[in-house]
């Protein structure tokens, strides 16, 4: 719905193709892009046109009779009315939109119709400020920073929170006192907007009513009015239904969980699993397994018996090699050969 505001945009149609090109054609080893005539610069013989060339368009010019707008049905914008200000009721919404209504007494916030008469933007600060109201207009206000964007240089240049919505009958000076306050918007109870009651899509607007404004929903929504959708449930207390007696005898006794299957173990692996199918192969595989261990146990002592006997041999060779080694000195008893 918010489409509906938006003005046509599109580039010139002679963007990109204020110059004169032709192709070259085949047979000269370029592409077929069209390229600039002329001679003596630097810009004869340059592609242009294409989106690919420098100084060429844009793939798929914008248009302005692009599709900007969007159709909604009636009864679906009735519909959405009818549950933005039922959200705009609940103040657990009102306060998850970012609304600040601590010191509000109550939500619908309805004022005396005398409101309508007010001309005065001090009076009306006065007005709000008893009612606890003031705390969203400074959240709106203190919220005002200049706009992320190329935006800021298109008129648009600072942004704000939102602040609460005055909803009124008859205009009788409230446009005019309320209008310069930060954040806060006014609407007639005629022509409610949805893009008001529901800004960004977020339901929960902090609204504030006049007592003539919100008797006359009766009459806009009443038998000879527009037509709203029905509750689909009179009590909307979900879990005291569900746990309330009357239900709770007429449904079945809670099933226990059920019985989880065992993960099947594979044969071939598991031992186990095998004597259920087969004892006899169970059997001799057991016998398999003691004979392969006493076979790596009688591996295990015979290669430590020849370790042993290994170990003693090295040691006497090393002592003969060693006795054997020692030199004597020849003359020790002389040069006497005798």
């Amino acid at each position: 719905m918010n489409k509906n505001r938006r003005q046509a945009y599109a580039v010139s149609m002679y963007a990109g193709k204020n110059v004169s090109a032709s192709s070259w054609g085949t047979g000269r080893a370029v592409a077929r892009i069209p390229r600039v005539g002329g001679g003596g610069t630097s810009r004869s013989g340059q592609g242009a046109f294409g989106n690919m060339c420098r100084g060429g368009r844009i793939f798929a010019p914008t248009k302005t009779w692009r599709k900007w707008h969007r159709k909604i049905n009636t009864t679906q914008k009735r519909y959405a009315v009818a549950s933005a200000l039922a959200a705009s009721a609940v103040p657990a919404l009102v306060m998850a939109r970012g609304h600040k209504v601590d010191d509000v007494p109550e939500i619908p916030l309805v004022l005396d119709t005398s409101v309508e008469s007010t001309k005065k933007t001090t009076a009306a600060k006065d007005i709000l400020a008893t009612v606890g109201a003031l705390a969203d207009v400074d959240k709106a206000a203190d919220s005002k920073q200049i706009r992320a964007g190329k935006g800021k240089a298109r008129n648009r240049r600072y942004v704000a929170r939102k602040g609460p919505l005055i909803i009124y009958k008859e205009d009788d000076g409230i446009s005019q006192a309320f209008r310069n306050l930060p954040g806060v918007e006014l609407c007639s109870v005629s022509r409610l907007n949805l893009l008001q009651l529901a800004p960004g899509g977020h339901m929960g607007r902090f609204c504030v009513w006049s007592q003539a404004a919100i008797d006359e929903l009766n009459t806009i929504y009443g038998s000879e009015g527009k037509s709203i959708p029905t509750a689909a449930m009179n009590n909307a207390d979900l879990a005291r239904i569900i746990n309330s007696d009357e239900v709770q005898s007429a449904l079945n006794p809670a099933k226990r969980a059920p019985k989880r299957a065992l993960r099947k173990k594979n044969a071939s692996k598991n031992i186990k699993a095998l004597e259920l199918l087969d004892p006899y192969a169970a059997a001799a595989r057991k016998a398999e397994t003691r004979a392969m261990e006493a076979r790596a146990g009688k591996k295990a002592s015979s290669a430590s018996a020849r370790r042993l006997a290994r170990k003693g041999f090295t040691e006497g060779k090393r002592a003969f090699f060693g006795k054997v080694s020692v030199q004597g000195d020849v003359c020790e008893n002389g040069f006497d050969l005798e």
